[in-house]
């Protein structure tokens, strides 16, 4: 049987395929035959990448490969690997990322020896040659928990504000469930609706001190980097994570982190400026349509804890005239109910 399944998303990141490639088969040494698979999906990619998935079809050990008839976006892509992997155990890597040799060893272990519905893990931020190491913030390392419990307190980051899929190995019940699937056609933020559903419905949880990932920043290729419309996919995401947290059990305790977090994320993009200005304008309507669309007192509360520029941007913006229908998007967030807020901060947010 298959023990780990590995999903890794390639879009045009032909530069970087070969690192994360190598790294693929360096770890495939650390497992006896048919123990370990890598779901390569191709994302429609029209840069030569395609090419260096047929030969790692061949030549890497329990490589397959999901070639995808348009462009999707990595979430679509990582439900494509999942739809055909086999594991016990799954996990992510970002296709111009790589992985250290035995992670996948050390990883699949991990889960093994604590026998909870899923496992974080820290990482290693590569910027050109510097290296930086993210930690999950989260106190207890190697003690199963109850997920519930690291999406608060509402003050301080959380496991949920390190939103990373790569970071981490989920057990093959969460798929099964549905828990483990991405919202289909998003482009970015697509790892934040995700990781409140895992915390909120997964079962058990545990942090452990692995550092494995390498992760790449600055690739030319990134939307962080490029600016264009799919960027606004942020709006949708954060509007999912709030209508599924409002109906949720424990939604009074928890609606305030997630409105605190959109709040910051919304000032973080409004101060970017990566976007020409006709994007911008869509950006400013659409960001103030999702300020209107939250609940008044929630956003007030978090408004009130945020230091003076940030608080009298965002108010300025939430007073703005409605523009048209189709700058302000998606409306999924206006079953969000009306709560006594707390006030909360998020990795967006420092």
């Amino acid at each position: 049987m298959v023990k780990l399944s590995v999903i890794v998303p390639f879009g045009n990141v032909r530069p970087y395929a070969l690192d994360t490639l190598r790294s693929l088969r360096v770890n495939s040494a650390e497992f006896d035959k048919g123990e370990i698979e890598f779901v390569l999906v191709d994302d429609f990619s029209t840069d030569g990448t395609s090419d260096l998935l047929d030969r790692a079809e061949k030549d890497l050990p329990g490589a397959v490969v999901v070639r995808r008839a348009r462009r999707g976006g990595v979430a679509t892509a990582r439900n494509s690997g999942l739809d055909v992997a086999r594991g016990r155990f799954v996990t992510f890597l970002d296709g111009d990322d790589w992985v250290a040799p035995g992670h996948y060893r050390d990883l699949s272990a991990a889960i093994e020896s604590l026998g909870c519905d899923f496992v974080r893990t820290d990482h290693v931020v590569c910027t050109g040659r510097r290296r930086t190491l993210a930690r999950v913030p989260h106190g207890r390392r190697g003690t199963v928990l109850d997920p519930r419990d690291a999406i608060l307190p509402a003050h301080r980051t959380t496991s949920v504000d390190y939103a990373y899929a790569w970071a981490g190995v989920y057990h093959r019940r969460l798929w099964e469930s549905g828990v483990l699937r991405f919202d289909d056609g998003l482009h970015t933020a697509e790892d934040r609706p995700w990781i409140w559903r895992l915390h909120r419905e997964a079962s058990s949880f545990a942090v452990v001190g692995l550092t494995g990932v390498f992760y790449r920043r600055g690739v030319a290729t990134s939307l962080t980097r490029i600016g264009d419309e799919r960027q606004l996919d942020f709006v949708r995401a954060y509007d999912l994570l709030v209508a599924e947290t409002s109906r949720d059990r424990n939604a009074e305790a928890l609606l305030p982190k997630a409105v605190r977090t959109y709040c910051a994320v919304i000032h973080h993009h409004l101060t970017g400026d990566r976007f020409e200005p006709r994007l911008a304008r869509t950006l400013r309507a659409r960001c103030a349509a999702a300020l209107r669309r939250l609940p008044d007192d929630l956003v007030r509360e978090a408004l009130d804890s945020m230091d003076v520029e940030r608080s009298a941007r965002l108010r300025r913006l939430r007073r703005r005239p409605t523009l048209s229908p189709a700058l302000g998007a998606a409306p999924v967030a206006a079953t969000a109910p009306t709560t006594t807020p707390t006030t909360t901060t998020g990795e967006d947010a420092r």
